[in-house]
């Protein structure tokens, strides 16, 4: 089973953007957690990040056919990309939409996902343990 993990914009600023909100955790720091942890789930796992929607578009679209499952914390195009939105949903793969903080919980323009709704679910607020629950869940579903 393979899962293909994807972080986008501003992703690649963990550890040093707003520590009091994202904390200290590297992007790679994430990226070592989260190979340590699928090899515990018995699955294997790719990680991309960019900060570039084409980019993801682009990763998203190698999806097809090739990944059984993706885990995207599309960042700040959460609430503005419907070319990943429409992405996500062309390719008919399983996805769970990860977010490191309450989105909620944040300023209103952060409240609404265009991501979402082509999403299997949502997970928001549990720092970077919210990816290892995405995995573990997305196994779960595709079992």
């Amino acid at each position: 089973m393979k899962i293909l993990v994807i972080n986008g914009v501003n992703m690649n600023m963990l550890g040093i953007r707003e520590p009091e909100k994202y904390g200290t955790m590297t992007l790679k720091d994430l990226e070592k957690e989260l190979y340590a942890y699928s090899f515990e789930l018995g699955v294997d796992i790719e990680t991309f990040q960019s900060n570039h929607e084409g980019e993801i578009v682009e990763k998203i679209h190698s999806a097809y056919k090739h990944a059984d499952g993706i885990v995207i914390n599309p960042g700040a195009y959460t609430h503005t990309s419907i070319a990943i939105r429409d992405a996500l949903a062309s390719v008919s793969v399983p996805a769970v939409e990860v977010h490191m903080t309450n989105i909620h919980a944040r300023e209103d323009f952060r409240h609404n996902s265009v991501i979402a709704p082509v999403c299997t679910a949502q997970i928001s607020g549990f720092g970077a343990d919210g990816y290892k629950l995405a995995l573990k869940g997305l196994t779960k579903i595709l079992t």
